[in-house]
């Protein structure tokens, strides 16, 4: 089932984009609302999120939103998929998106780049043509969009990374990454919540836990949220590491 609804922005109508349903289970639908990414459609996806569990919180479990998906889990015994997805539409037709998608939370997070915690760093800046020194300020420079959570427990794939920052993969990835290791892959920033193989260029280490299992929630952001990473050094980051503070 297919349909072509208006995304509204401040009341006036942004992008014409056709949303495709697809099963994904007994229990879910995957709702793609276009092909192209951007940090504009992230937050209409975000304010879509929370419309969506508002208007049909006694049937719909779940909404995971992606770059350009929306994963509906709901409950089948009370709602049929036919019906849940004329629902959505509806919502996405009735929805006025604003500027930011809600209020979404931003957390600073204290990096301590190249040296042992960033061994690729020189590679990221001989690919921009930059010193290591100017991938530090500029990647430092930026606030990052939470586009999506996936991969790992945790892993917070991040948009709005400098284009001149932008680095491909690693050849061979590495059989382990530290958790907390920051990383650049292809226009993605992120950084490993937990320990495991990886190939994304490691530039720095981050001070801050991204994945508890005793924590509720059990990620400091979702999808929306914004991080803001600052440069410390290498003395301040062990201090942090101790407890201490910078």
């Amino acid at each position: 089932m297919t349909s072509s609804t208006p995304f509204r922005r401040l009341g006036s109508v942004v992008k014409n984009l056709k949303l495709t349903f697809q099963v994904a289970g007994v229990d879910a639908v995957l709702v793609r609302c276009g092909e192209v990414e951007s940090l504009e459609l992230t937050q209409h996806l975000v304010q879509l999120r929370h419309a969506i569990l508002n208007e049909l919180e006694s049937v719909v479990k779940e909404v995971v939103p992606a770059y350009t998906t929306l994963l509906v889990y709901y409950e089948p015994r009370l709602i049929r998929l036919y019906d849940l997805e004329l629902a959505v539409e509806q919502i996405v037709a009735s929805t006025t998106f604003k500027d930011t998608a809600h209020n979404g939370k931003t957390i600073e997070v204290p990096v301590c780049y190249g040296g042992q915690y960033g061994p690729d760093l020189e590679r990221v800046a001989k690919q921009a043509k930059l010193t290591p020194e100017e991938v530090i300020s500029r990647h430092a420079d930026c606030n990052y969009t939470v586009s999506a959570l996936g991969f790992a427990p945790g892993f917070a794939y991040l948009s709005g990374l400098p284009k001149e920052l932008e680095t491909p993969r690693l050849a061979s990835p590495r059989k382990k990454v530290v958790a907390g290791s920051l990383g650049i892959a292809g226009i993605q920033t992120a950084v490993y919540p937990v320990a495991g193989p990886g190939g994304w260029n490691i530039i720095g280490r981050a001070h801050q836990s991204w994945f508890d299992l005793e924590s509720d929630p059990m990620t400091p952001v979702e999808a929306g949220d914004t991080v803001k990473f600052y440069a410390v050094s290498e003395q301040d980051f062990k201090a942090l590491e101790l407890g201490g503070q910078s």
